[in-house]
């Protein structure tokens, strides 16, 4: 295994990383800034007012984004077993 192929696959595996958790992350900071933003408005500062909304944001995203997450995992996993393949 070279370094580039380490460094190949490290990227590859942060790209991953990013495209499958980053709707999940960024819908929920957007769920967060907006609550944090009525909470500011009216004073409110209840703890939960902000973490139920952020979980049934995430939940929302997560079951219609699934599709999408699988196959970038089965893709990738095809990939590391396709790299295992040709290091014999």
């Amino acid at each position: 295994m070279t370094e580039e192929m380490v460094i190949h696959l490290i990227r590859e595996t942060f790209y991953y990383t990013l495209l499958i958790a980053g709707p999940l992350l960024l819908l929920s900071l957007v769920v967060g800034l907006a609550i944090s933003i009525f909470q500011a408005a009216t004073s409110i500062s209840e703890q939960t007012l902000t973490f139920v909304p952020k979980l049934v944001v995430i939940f929302i995203v997560t079951v219609v984004v699934a599709p999408f997450m699988i196959q970038a995992l089965k893709s990738f996993t095809i990939q590391l077993f396709q790299l295992i393949a040709q290091m014999k």
